[in-house]
């Protein structure tokens, strides 16, 4: 009787090892889940769009290691329809890119910028000036985020 609690003892010790063991390798397999879920979701493109009245717009980005691609689009009402790329990299909570894009049969680059804030982004505006054929923001710590062109997140198509 005296060696059987012993026994019984090393046993429940021996049990709750294993167990430790298997939810180590649980643990690390959750772990492992969270971070590829996290990668593929910074990959993901993400899409928004801007409607009033009879103005349009329509965004798409993948972001990635602080650099940003995507598609732009404006179907502002009485003024010429633009589509085309932005490409451009993310500081904080603000993107900053250079979209280039066809409107009236020429192609032409144009500086944008835009501020996260939940779900929206806000467009930037500021002055202008012209560099080697691009439109540039004058100075980037002036940009106006008032949110006169807030694009929301929407399923992409």
């Amino acid at each position: 009787m005296k060696n059987i609690i012993p026994v019984l003892g090393l046993a429940a010790l021996f049990m709750a090892a294993c167990q430790g063991g298997t939810a180590k390798k649980t643990q690390a397999k959750i772990d492992s889940t969270i971070v590829t879920n996290a990668e593929t979701a910074s990959d993901a493109i993400q899409c928004y769009q801007y409607i009033k009245n009879r103005d349009t717009a329509t965004l798409s980005l993948k972001s990635g290691d602080n650099k940003v691609t995507g598609t732009l689009g404006y179907n502002l009402y009485e003024k010429d329809k633009n589509a085309g790329t932005i490409v451009g990299i993310v500081k904080g909570d603000t993107i900053i890119a250079n979209y280039t894009f066809q409107s009236e049969g020429q192609t032409s680059v144009r500086e944008v910028a835009f501020l996260k804030k939940g779900d929206q982004l806000i467009e930037g505006f500021g002055d202008v000036q012209e560099v080697k054929g691009e439109t540039k923001y004058k100075d980037l710590s002036k940009l106006k985020f008032d949110g006169s062109m807030a694009f929301g997140k929407v399923e992409c198509k």
